[in-house]
């Protein structure tokens, strides 16, 4: 009873933690800024947006062009162009929406409240502007990988069996997140098969972590897993904003895990032809990898310790039989 009283709230205190906390925090915390145009005029503009001391990392370009090259590479999620006519803002809502406004409302202010132009490089889908679809498929996926785990664990399959039921369920999980998603939400721009693909792989990516977990240390390893990908991951994942305007290191941590690096790629792959793909594929493919290595080696070590011993009432059951 004592341990019920005290875990929970403490649980609750860290759950409300990790949501609550990045959420009052959300800013600008050293986001990638372009600034392009003519040398005397851009400095001007990044002296400006400098002065949020820690909000920007300016990125220096010498035209429009190479600007908005490196918003579909995905190296700033915007910049300011300085022309004749005053600042012009390139955005790309399919980013980040609320990236979008917050560059706005800066650049709006740095112009004395007057109206600055404004063009989305790479916008949202028509079906979903506000980027809600992209954004809310992160828990779902991290529920059906903690679901699958668990239920590959309680199930006691071990070895290739349970690698097949894990990579299986993360495939059929992929497909159907894809249509719902993107054939009849139409969240995506993209074709449907790779954002079938980078659903699965994040499926795969929390499930094998949850039995791989299991696998090594029992039971526990459930929650240790699901504690992991739900209370951190989630929440610190930036699927809604984007990692650069989460409270420091929150950000970072988020993309090293399996919701924040499945939300990075969606997007990636979704709108921005896959630029920026490699870091977040690659955390997804080693968190697959280690789960499903230690999944194999769990289920090697509890198979050469032979069989769980029957609970007593059991055996003594047996006996009087």
């Amino acid at each position: 009873m004592a341990a019920v009283v005290l875990l929970i709230p403490v649980l609750a205190a860290v759950a409300l933690w990790a949501f609550a906390w990045p959420a009052a925090r959300t800013a600008p915390h050293d986001l990638p800024l372009g600034v392009a145009g003519p040398a005397t005029a851009a400095a001007q503009i990044q002296q400006q947006l400098e002065s949020r001391e820690g909000a920007f990392e300016i990125h220096r370009y010498p035209d429009e062009a190479a600007a908005r090259d490196a918003i579909e590479d995905r190296t700033v999620y915007g910049a300011v162009v300085a022309t004749g006519q005053g600042p012009k803002l390139l955005t790309a809502s399919a980013a980040s929406p609320l990236v979008a406004q917050t560059l706005q409302q800066a650049v709006t202010r740095q112009a004395g409240g007057a109206e600055v132009r404004s063009v989305d490089v790479v916008p949202t889908s028509a079906a979903d502007p506000r980027g809600a679809v992209l954004s809310s498929s992160v828990l779902p996926m991290t529920l059906a990988g903690i679901a699958a785990g668990a239920v590959v664990t309680f199930l006691k399959l071990r070895g290739w069996r349970a690698v097949a039921a894990l990579a299986g369920t993360a495939v059929v999980v992929g497909a159907a997140a894809a249509l719902v998603a993107g054939s009849w939400l139409g969240a995506f721009t993209e074709g449907w098969w790779p954002e079938a693909a980078v659903l699965a792989l994040s499926t795969l990516a929390v499930s094998a972590a949850v039995a791989g977990l299991a696998a090594l240390i029992g039971t526990p390893g459930i929650g240790i897993g699901a504690f992991v990908v739900m209370m951190l991951g989630n929440p610190f994942s930036g699927a809604s904003s984007a990692p650069e305007m989460l409270p420091a290191p929150v950000g970072m941590i988020g993309q090293w895990l399996p919701p924040g690096a499945g939300a990075s790629l969606l997007k990636s792959v979704s709108f921005f032809d896959g630029a920026a793909a490699a870091g977040p594929a690659v955390t997804l493919a080693l968190w697959s990898a280690l789960g499903l290595v230690a999944v194999l080696v769990g289920g090697v070590g509890r198979s050469a310790r032979g069989p769980e011993p029957a609970p007593a009432s059991a055996s003594a059951s047996a006996l009087a039989g």
